[in-house]
């Protein structure tokens, strides 16, 4: 009786490898297909945005960064990631600290605004704020009796940023708060803890690294981010415009060199995003194995 039952085990498993397991031949075919893509449409563009940068000398690509107007986009640019990103770490944590550890109306309602921006073209979503605050919008007529300025200025780059950017956070904690489940802080509520003492010391530690995992996509997107704020801005030099605008007026202008210029200072923060990120995905993965491997060692104790 065991015999057969080890032998049909034996069977099942040979065959879920037969229907899982490819020949030599399939297996090359599809890495070297899914090398080739990466190669063609994201390597080759890549080296080709440096090369076209560096081609007229270093003294030209240089002289293209020392620009004045270049210099107010990266400016403008690291104060809209500077100014956004802290907020939707402030909103990403609130939300994902809700909705997954308590139960209320409205929580299906709080995911689907949250996915909103995905579903939103950037372009529409600029849009929305001009027809908010712009001089014929609902709001306009106020605005321009108190001289704020809202649409073709800073703060309306900041609220369109804003909009497109704050699900990354929030959708990144999410899954992981729910995945480690309530227990925790319900022990250090019961042991006399306060709210606020539990989410300091217990909930904020076990997310740490999705949270700054959540934090390098938020960046990179804002600082990339296009449609929306191209929208809002107005696009004038030295006033309201990044560095994606800066590169796009450049390109437009004829002035290629200093549009690759730039445009390789945004590859160069792409890459360094990616390096960040790749060594978060290995050192959230290598917590999870250790914490897995803590407790198979706690379990074969017991």
């Amino acid at each position: 009786m065991a015999g057969a039952l080890k032998s049909n085990l034996g069977a099942n498993r040979s065959a879920s490898r037969r229907g899982t397991e490819e020949s030599p031949f399939v297996k090359w075919l599809l890495v070297g297909i899914g090398l080739a893509f990466a190669f063609l449409f994201l390597l080759v563009p890549l080296v080709n945005v440096f090369y076209q940068a560096f081609e007229k000398g270093w003294s030209l690509y240089v002289a293209a960064l020392k620009d004045e107007y270049t210099w107010s986009a990266i400016r403008l640019t690291l104060i809209i990631a500077a100014i956004t990103v802290p907020l939707n770490v402030v909103f990403g944590l609130a939300a994902s600290w809700a909705i997954a550890k308590f139960e209320f109306k409205g929580k299906s309602f709080l995911i689907t605004l949250i996915d909103l921006p995905f579903a939103i073209s950037p372009v529409v979503a600029g849009l929305i704020f001009v027809l908010m605050f712009g001089l014929q919008g609902y709001f306009g007529s106020w605005l321009d009796e108190h001289d704020i300025k809202i649409i073709f200025a800073v703060p309306g780059m900041i609220l369109a940023t804003l909009f497109i950017t704050f699900p990354f956070v929030a959708r990144e904690l999410i899954p992981i708060m729910q995945a480690s489940g309530a227990e925790q802080e319900q022990a250090a509520l019961t042991l006399g803890a306060s709210g606020w003492q539990t989410f300091w010391h217990v909930t904020l530690p076990s997310v740490k690294w999705g949270l700054l995992y959540g934090v390098i996509l938020c960046n990179a997107r804002a600082m990339g981010e296009y449609g929306a704020v191209s929208v809002v801005s107005g696009r004038i030099m030295g006033q309201s415009e990044t560095m994606p605008l800066r590169v796009d007026t450049l390109f437009e202008g004829g002035d290629l060199a200093a549009a690759f210029a730039v445009a390789s200072l945004l590859a160069l923060l792409a890459l360094v995003t990616l390096g960040i990120k790749t060594f978060v995905e290995w050192k959230t993965n290598r917590s999870y194995e250790l914490a897995q491997r803590a407790g198979a060692d706690l379990n074969s104790e017991m």
